[in-house]
């Protein structure tokens, strides 16, 4: 989802309650929100955010739930703790309504073989280590820009036919730029893995703490090592088309306390967040 197609939900009644009591008959419905977007609830005096089972600080004064791209419709109870009470806020996911993206790509890139796909959930099974990461929160909002200048660009969320196939939907933002441009990190943080990976190409993960990993791939080159501390803009590599790539371009993903979400809604401005008060 573009920063241009975001619908701003501010000033919509939240449901909010002392407790977790469920709105009265005539109630207003809870608002609806897009899987693969973020939720902010702004308010003074927060101590802390809730979002199931995990609890976590607030950031610019607001709690940010992130809701992943996959998550299947239906309600949704977010909470906080003002003034050593709890407060619950109900919004409702909808329906998976993203575009759909279609594709022409080589066989061996699509019609994996017993090798490739093994290698392929080899891939995806060290990612995963990734998303559960916890730390200190090393960054703020809005991120950095990946790419100087950040051309428009996008398909998150795509749903993808791949040579006719059903795929999974895009995970991240690609932005269609010459090959050799710089790759610029989004926050501080800490390389978490560098990766050749069968889709991604050269790949390179940033952990900025408050478990957000951004991730950059199909790059030509690749700066930096694993373990390796990052600062704002510092360079992280080149644009290129290495991995499963139609030409080159950078894909930009982020991963915020396990939830795929919209990478441009981190690069803009908080305000612009879908919104409950």
């Amino acid at each position: 989802m573009s920063q241009g197609r975001r619908r701003p939900l501010a000033a919509l009644a939240a449901a909010v309650a002392l407790g977790a009591a469920s709105p009265g008959p005539g109630a207003e419905p809870p608002p609806s929100v897009r899987p693969g977007t973020i939720v902010r609830w702004p308010g003074q005096g927060i101590e802390w955010c809730e979002l199931g089972a995990r609890r976590f600080e607030p950031l610019l004064g607001a709690c940010y739930f992130p809701v992943d791209l996959l998550r299947s419709a239906g309600p949704l109870e977010l909470a906080r703790g003002r003034s050593g009470k709890r407060e619950t806020a109900a919004v409702r996911v909808g329906k998976f309504d993203y575009p759909i993206q279609k594709l022409t790509l080589p066989r061996h890139m699509v019609e994996l073989s017993p090798e490739d796909l093994a290698r392929v959930n080899r891939e995806n099974r060290e990612m995963a280590r990734l998303w559960s990461r916890e730390g200190p929160r090393l960054f703020s909002l809005p991120l950095g820009k990946p790419l100087d200048p950040l051309p428009a660009g996008g398909r998150f969320g795509h749903r993808r036919i791949i040579n006719g196939s059903p795929r999974s939907p895009h995970g991240g933002a690609d932005y269609s730029v010459n090959e050799g441009l710089s790759v610029l990190a989004a926050a501080d943080g800490t390389v978490a893995m560098v990766a050749d990976q069968f889709f991604g190409g050269n790949a390179v993960f940033v952990d900025h703490g408050d478990s957000l990993i951004s991730m950059y791939m199909h790059m030509s080159q690749v700066a930096v090592a694993e373990g390796q501390k990052l600062r704002r803009g510092e360079r992280v590599g080149a644009v290129g088309s290495t991995g499963r790539a139609t030409g080159p371009h950078l894909h930009f993903g982020a991963r915020w306390r396990g939830a795929r979400v919209d990478p441009a809604l981190l690069l803009g401005e908080p305000g612009a967040i879908l919104t409950i008060e």
